[in-house]
């Protein structure tokens, strides 16, 4: 498939179709890293990790003093024997 260079401001884009984005399994506004390989221009994903930043996250939470049982009465018959 050919494009065409844009000019974008003071920069330069290509238009990427649909097909391909969707094939790379990204979309308008996600994270990219692009790259030269030989040549050519490389457009990988920036793949996050499930979860990450959770744990920066639970950390404020308690340091607010905000992380009481949001339902404490629903706890489970055997939590009482769990060691943490």
């Amino acid at each position: 498939m050919r494009a065409a260079i844009r000019k974008l401001g003071n920069s330069a884009g290509v238009i990427i179709p649909k097909p391909m984005l969707a094939e790379l399994g990204v979309a308008a506004g996600d994270a990219i890293d692009l790259s030269l390989e030989d040549g050519r221009i490389a457009i990988i994903p920036v793949r996050r990790r499930p979860r990450e930043g959770w744990a920066e996250a639970f950390r404020e939470l308690a340091e607010a003093g905000d992380d009481a049982l949001v339902w404490p009465e629903f706890g489970n018959d055997e939590d009482a024997h769990l060691t943490w």
